[in-house]
């Protein structure tokens, strides 16, 4: 009997062996498949990531080059508006500029009729009625700011004088004073119109 369950042994061992193996090698196989999909899926996930951030980095330097051009277009569109403001204030500030030009060659004309001597009575009311009419320019000019430039012996100042013509120093006189306006000139507000064309003395 002894020699039937020794022949058995190698017999039972190995069944035992079979069933361990049965039993722990679906284990130890789905574990092994696990690593290698986990290592598998690392290898591919890792270029998906440096692409991920490669794309990150793009998008944030393009956000950075539009918000750099919107605020030059904002800077840009501020200056526009500061530009067109101080235009409309300009054009506000000279509305008058362009009327008084249109009118300066009939005050000069009535400037010229006041210069002449008369005789006749007639010719003395016309000259009245002249003066009147200049007179009402003279305080509409007033009205828009506009003065009138007129610097008989006054010192010649080339921002608002235009010399035509050089005469000698009368005694008692300053050199590089008007001698003579031959035209008289206008400004409005601190723009000169139009320069009083003069004499010098010099």
């Amino acid at each position: 009997m002894e020699a039937d369950k020794t022949k058995k042994s190698p017999q039972s061992q190995e069944e035992t062996e079979e069933k361990l193996e049965e039993t722990i090698s679906p284990e130890i196989t789905s574990k092994l498949e696990e690593e290698v999909n986990e290592t598998s899926d690392n290898e591919e996930a890792s270029p998906n990531i440096q692409a991920l951030e490669t794309s990150i980095k793009e998008k944030d330097a393009k956000i950075s080059e539009l918000e750099d051009k919107i605020l030059r277009i904002s800077a840009e569109l501020a200056n526009i508006q500061k530009r067109n403001a101080r235009e409309r204030q300009e054009a506000a500030k000279y509305r008058s500029q362009a009327l008084a030009q249109a009118l300066l060659p009939a005050i000069d004309n009535l400037e010229r009729a006041l210069a002449l001597s008369v005789e006749s009575e007639e010719a003395k009311k016309v000259l009245e009625g002249v003066t009147m009419v200049k007179q009402a320019i003279d305080q509409a000019l007033k009205a828009e700011d506009i003065t009138i430039i007129d610097p008989v012996d006054q010192p010649f100042d080339p921002n608002f004088h235009h010399a035509v013509q050089a005469v000698p120093v009368e005694e008692g006189k300053e050199a590089d004073t008007v001698a003579t306006v031959l035209q008289k000139g206008y400004v409005l507000k601190e723009r000169v119109i139009r320069p009083a064309m003069v004499i010098v003395r010099q």
